[in-house]
């Protein structure tokens, strides 16, 4: 029999063939001298990531990855997913089951409606929660089987999960790989922990008219922490579900569908003038409250906001009113006084990196009808500048226009009067599923959108940008995701056909990622979902879209 030569951190063994990484985790907990801060669900060999059961085949360098890490985390929720569709078609009998739908990501969970002959209710909520339970207590294997795609659309038809079916007639590989557990067989996008006994972790419980899945945080990876309940951004995600439901758009295959039968441009008048529509109405309900003078939008990196702003402007001129558009950016302190991180960096994320007190002396002097010398940041001297001419005085129609990532945060305005601030939430929150199992997380729109910008505006390759996004996260968690619930509005950036004019500009991006760098997982993760997606050209696309913002071309200076 053969061995091999392993090295996992500082320690070399000989181990036979055969031996599964699982053993060798295993293993290596025993040895360790501490705990780490997760459970061990895959491994990267050789810094390509495979999963626990794959056996040793070379002499080779392993290193583990846990729940603590973005990969492993992302490999215990799909894997949580099997999980609960197993448990409630186990509770549910199948001729009762209409549909289960992953809809979307909650604070720290998912969203899921189980739909048919049942009510999803505190019962039936606690007889899947025993049945998950009971699953992982019996330490079932999750298998991986090779099928070809007819066969696969065969058995998703059969057990009425149409979506998955009408995702795979466009597959273009002839064969795909299925996760097995008991006997229940699906789809899921990405690796899976090697049984049910790694699946300890979890609550559920009924809210609106499904249930939530709660999962542990990256930071507490063995901890379930109480359902954060955030009914404003659910509401706005479910009513972009909703009309997609109504338009038969709420899965990839739906939008290939459309695109294939030659409706491209229907799709994109069609998504286009929604977004019109609700950015009028919010400026009707700006208009509507005459104390506004401060309009403060906020959102995460790569939400639109600048095009949102120039359009949100346009509206509100057409109700006799005059923005002036304001970048908390051009308040920020000189680069000397930037505050440091715990690495001794620059946190240009931190709220103190922003002059609070001279914009709140501004903003004040503005609203009680004083004229005020307007600052600019020079980001290239890192100094703020007063450039001659540019002064602002507000008239009775006059309202500002203030975006910046802490503009939902008090601490940023906080002299100015609740009364006098309409706050406004935008995100680009991904209402397309690539089926009823595997939803598109809100993070990836984000990532491909500025990976596209990044390489068009700042010559930035796609592996930088994918390195910087984890610190672009950090800085979200902490600055802007814990005041969305304070808006008055939340807007929803994205657009249902948006991935597939972005897949011909950011596809050679991620093929030009070298397969030893670090990122390139994460590439190839992201090329696999665009296997799905049919390409189409970006002409259509109208020059006022928050697309162009990304993709060029846009008639706003953004």
């Amino acid at each position: 029999m053969s061995t091999y030569r392993v090295t996992i951190g500082s320690q070399t063994m000989e181990v036979s063939e055969g031996t599964t990484y699982e053993q060798l985790a295993k293993q290596s907990l025993t040895n360790a001298a501490e705990e780490i801060p997760g459970d061990i669900v895959l491994v990267k060999v050789n810094d390509k990531l495979q999963e626990l059961p794959k056996t040793v085949k070379e002499d080779c360098t392993v290193n583990f990855v846990t729940t603590a890490e973005p990969e492993g985390a992302n490999s215990y929720e799909r894997s949580m997913l099997l999980l609960i569709n197993k448990a409630i078609y186990d509770v549910v009998p199948l001729e009762k089951i209409h549909k289960v739908t992953v809809r979307f990501s909650l604070r720290h969970g998912l969203y899921i409606e189980p739909a048919g002959d049942f009510a999803v209710d505190e019962v039936f909520v606690s007889r899947v929660k025993s049945r998950m339970q009971e699953l992982v207590e019996e330490d079932l294997p999750i298998e991986k089987i090779n099928v070809h795609v007819d066969e696969a659309i065969r058995f998703f038809h059969r057990v009425k999960m149409y979506d998955k079916e009408r995702l795979f007639r466009y597959r273009r590989s002839s064969h795909v790989n299925l996760y097995s557990l008991a006997g229940f067989k699906d789809y899921h996008y990405g690796y899976m922990v090697p049984s049910t006994g790694y699946l300890k972790y979890f609550d559920i419980l009924p809210y609106q008219e499904g249930l939530a899945l709660i999962l542990p945080r990256m930071q507490t990876p063995r901890t379930v922490d109480p359902f954060d309940r955030q009914d404003k951004l659910f509401h706005v995600m479910q009513d972009s579900y909703r009309w997609g439901e109504q338009m038969d758009l709420e899965t990839v295959g739906a939008v290939n569908d459309m695109i294939s039968a030659g409706h491209l441009q229907d799709l994109i008048l069609i998504a286009e003038a929604r977004q019109e529509k609700q950015i009028a109405d919010i400026a009707a309900q700006i208009a509507e409250r005459p104390n506004t003078k401060f309009v403060m939008i906020a959102g995460p990196s790569s939400s639109g906001k600048t095009s949102f702003s120039h359009r949100l402007s346009i509206q509100l001129r057409a109700r006799g009113l005059t923005p002036h558009p304001i970048a908390v950016d051009d308040y920020f302190v000189d680069r000397e006084h930037t505050p440091r991180d715990e690495k001794g960096e620059y946190d240009f994320e931190t709220i103190h990196c922003v002059d609070i007190e001279q914009f709140n002396n501004d903003m004040t002097d503005l609203r009680e009808g004083k004229t005020v010398k307007m600052p600019t940041f020079d980001f290239i001297q890192g100094r703020r500048v007063y450039q001659k001419g540019n002064i602002l005085h507000l008239g009775p129609n006059d309202i500002l226009v203030i975006e910046g990532i802490h503009c939902l945060n008090d601490e940023l305005s906080y002299s100015l009067p609740p009364e006098s601030k309409f706050r406004i939430y935008i995100s680009a929150l991904t209402q397309l599923n690539i089926d009823e199992h595997n939803r598109i997380p809100t993070t990836d729109g984000r990532l491909i959108r500025r990976m596209v910008r990044d390489a068009r505006t700042r010559g930035a390759s796609a592996r930088d940008t994918i390195a910087r996004w984890p610190s672009v996260r950090r800085g979200e968690e902490k600055n802007i995701f814990p005041y969305q619930e304070s808006a008055d509005i939340m807007f929803n950036s994205a657009l249902i056909y948006e991935f597939s004019v972005l897949k011909s500009y950011v596809e050679p991006l991620l093929y030009g990622i070298p397969q030893d760098a670090p990122e390139y997982q994460e590439a190839k993760r992201l090329l696999k979902f665009f296997d799905y997606i049919l390409p189409v050209d970006s002409t259509a696309v109208p020059q006022n879209s928050l697309l162009k913002e990304f993709i060029g071309g846009s008639c706003f200076k953004v």
